[in-house]
């Protein structure tokens, strides 16, 4: 398996939970954010117990490498299993080809003040080319781990599902040729579709400050002027 290469610093990904709650009174804003991703194979015509996948890692607030499958936010123009393939590319340096949806996953967290609820569209990816890279800045670790490794090696338990949700993907994409076939051509597409637009300029707003709310002027009462009487007579 080739080395883990590693980097100092990397940014957490927030920690999976319920739909958080404000607390003290504080009303928190509502962002919805859409994402793209996936599991990039080594070899899908290895044996099963050979093949590998890149994972990549970040360390937490306490200091400890949190490993996860890479994935980033749907852009303008793209469609989700473009979005995959670049995001998959810009943390790990290795180019894969979409061969299998895996599934997609949802949590809600809290950064920066806002309450965010995240969707993360997962793919199946085939190694392509490239090599092992750590140079996103968001990323602390990046390596090859065998398939059968993952659900003890990710970090995050909607992530270990899907990992191995991806055997059962595999098989059945081997005992179907055609099946494949009808996946790489359906991934393939370049034009988004309503979703996906949507999703885009959801997140880019995402990061734009709130409007403002306009303030209700109170109306003052006008005192009668002299001589005039206060119900509109003269």
């Amino acid at each position: 398996m080739p080395p883990t290469s590693r980097r100092p610093h990397g940014k957490p990904r927030p920690a999976q939970q319920n739909r958080p709650q404000a607390g003290g009174g504080q009303r928190l804003r509502t962002v919805r954010e859409t994402s793209a991703g996936g599991l990039v194979l080594s070899n899908l015509d290895e044996p099963f117990d050979q093949l590998q996948a890149v994972l990549i890692a970040r360390i937490d607030r306490r200091g400890r490498m949190m490993w996860s499958l890479p994935k980033g936010h749907i852009e303008t123009g793209e469609t989700t299993e473009q979005t995959a393939i670049r995001e998959i590319s810009e943390e790990t340096g290795i180019t894969g080809a979409v061969v299998a949806p895996l599934g997609k996953i949802d949590y809600w967290f809290v950064s920066e003040g806002r309450r965010i609820h995240k969707t993360v569209h997962h793919y199946l990816l085939k190694y392509v080319d490239g090599v092992l890279s750590d140079t996103d800045y968001e990323v602390a670790a990046v390596a090859w781990v065998p398939l059968t490794e993952l659900p003890r090696r990710l970090t995050y338990s909607d992530e270990r599902r899907l990992a191995r949700t991806a055997e059962a993907v595999i098989a059945d994409l081997r005992s179907d040729p055609d099946r494949l076939a009808r996946n790489q051509a359906e991934a393939s597409r370049t034009e988004p579709n309503d979703y996906e637009k949507a999703a885009a300029a959801r997140n880019q707003r995402r990061n734009e400050p709130p409007p403002a709310k306009s303030r209700r002027r109170r109306r003052r009462s006008r005192r009668p002027n002299a001589g005039t009487r206060a119900d509109g007579g003269s």
